[in-house]
């Protein structure tokens, strides 16, 4: 199954303690159908000592959310909107804004 968000898309959470906020699409986990998005879902994580975390303790960093509960903000009218797939030249399948008709990639 396709996806219609990818990395570095702007995103709006539509449900959950986060509805309403934006921001960009960091990673996209397709076979668990969740996104993660920059400064949204922040979750706080136990941490032992190890190479990377010499010091240990509570880290805070982004969690995952699932693809259902975020919509697309299209770059070109800038509203949350639904993707269409739709072939140029019978050839290149691209995303398109359902809205405003604009092609996104």
């Amino acid at each position: 199954m396709g996806l219609s968000i990818k990395k570095n898309d702007t995103a709006i959470v539509l449900s959950g303690k986060e509805k309403g906020k934006k921001g960009r699409v960091i990673s996209v986990v397709p076979l668990k159908e969740k996104v993660i998005i920059e400064n949204i879902n922040i979750i706080k994580k136990h941490m032992k000592p190890n190479r990377k975390n010499t010091q240990g303790g509570i880290i805070s960093k982004e969690g995952a959310l699932h693809i259902s509960k975020i919509m697309l903000i299209c770059p070109k009218c800038n509203k949350p909107t639904r993707i269409s797939n739709a072939l140029i030249d019978n050839q290149k399948k691209v995303r398109m804004c359902k809205k405003c008709k604009e092609v996104i990639d």
